[in-house]
């Protein structure tokens, strides 16, 4: 292989330009204009999402929620160690404490078996990360959440149209969070996506959204004047934004259907080495689906992982591994209760990403193959 093959590349399908264009020459730039209504209301039919809101980023959809659940000073939040630090920090911003859970043993999702030995009475909020895409247990969840009368919060950055038994992830919750980043499947370089599926939040919702004020209300004819009513921040988008991410959501399918003949291509590619005992493949539980977000390989020690990572850059192959436990981190390890999350550190250790991107062919898929072909025979 004559050219380094990154472990991403942002696709873009024509029509961005057009749109952010468009958008320009509308004369409306702000957000919560056409490009704005429809990418919401693309997630609020395809999916049967109750109110969606465009966000400036993955992370402000989830401090978005963060403040909806109302949190009080010592209330805790169940959260992964094993996930990006915004899935913690939104929550520690509103003055809760973080309890992290351990993961699965089979993937890194939060391990439902475990949960209820960690609810208190001041747990507020459970936060179900779906990694990869793949669906956590979320009958476990609800169910949980409902004996102990506690909210639902997904993390569903990764999890755009993926399904847990025939529902769509960031569907299930009372409150979901979506992200455009470009590492995503779907991308608008930075961007986001508020769920609200809970009727007793929406009105606040776009409170919230529109800076404290009640000016979508407003705009909408409901009022006739808005004022300042609750906290809130500058959470919205601009419509250059939304324009962008229209013309990815109009071909939704497209990148979707390549993105799955890459990962299934992958997974046939490599299964022979995983039966061998070299590294373990994901898995995906009969409850879930999989919408190719990530297509990522668990070795059985940090060693291993480094040497795998090490001769793949060698022969021009970017593989990268993901997150660091968060409980273990610096900001963290001190005000950590102490529990060994052994699963999250394993996952920390060993699991190495392999390149997905819409432009990725099956003939370097199928490189990548016989480079790790090489490296075991």
């Amino acid at each position: 292989m004559s050219n380094m093959i990154p472990f991403n590349k942002p696709f873009l399908t024509g029509k961005e330009t057009h749109y952010m264009y468009e958008a320009v020459y509308a004369g409306k730039l702000s957000g919560n204009g056409k490009f704005t209504k429809l990418c919401q209301n693309f997630f609020e039919e395809r999916y049967g999402m109750k109110k969606c809101l465009l966000t400036t980023s993955g992370t402000d959809a989830l401090e978005m929620c963060a403040i909806l659940c109302d949190l009080q000073p010592g209330d805790e939040v169940i959260v992964p160690s094993y996930t990006f630090v915004s899935t913690a920090l939104a929550f520690l911003r509103e003055g809760a404490k973080v309890v992290f859970a351990d993961s699965t043993d089979y993937n890194p999702n939060l391990d439902v078996t475990k949960l209820e030995s960690l609810i208190t009475p001041r747990t507020k909020v459970i936060v179900a990360v779906h990694y990869a895409g793949v669906a956590c247990d979320m009958d476990a969840i609800m169910e949980l959440a409902n004996k102990y009368n506690l909210l639902v919060v997904e993390d569903a950055a990764q999890a755009i149209d993926s399904y847990y038994k025939e529902r769509p992830l960031g569907s299930i919750g009372h409150l979901a969070a979506f992200s455009f980043h470009e590492t995503k499947n779907i991308i608008s370089g930075e961007g986001g996506l508020l769920v609200v599926n809970n009727e007793k939040f929406i009105r606040r919702c776009e409170v919230i959204w529109e800076k404290g004020t009640n000016r979508a209300e407003f705009f909408r004819g409901e009022v006739n004047k808005y004022g300042w009513c609750d906290m809130g921040s500058s959470f919205l988008p601009s419509e250059i934004i939304a324009a962008f991410l229209w013309a990815q959501l109009e071909n939704i399918d497209m990148i979707q259907n390549k993105r799955k003949e890459l990962w299934n291509a992958y997974y046939q590619c490599l299964k022979p080495f995983a039966d061998k005992g070299y590294f373990s493949l994901p898995k995906i539980p009969n409850y879930a689906t999989n919408n190719a977000h990530m297509f990522y390989l668990v070795f059985p020690n940090i060693q291993e992982r480094t040497e795998f990572i090490k001769y793949m850059k060698e022969h021009e192959v970017l593989t990268v591994f993901h997150y660091l436990s968060l409980h273990s981190s610096p900001y963290y390890i001190n005000k950590h209760d102490g529990r060994e999350l052994f699963q999250c550190d394993r996952y920390a250790n060993c699991l190495a990403r392999l390149p997905m991107f819409y432009e990725l062919s099956i003939a370097q898929v199928n490189d990548i193959g016989s480079l790790v072909r090489k490296l075991y025979f």
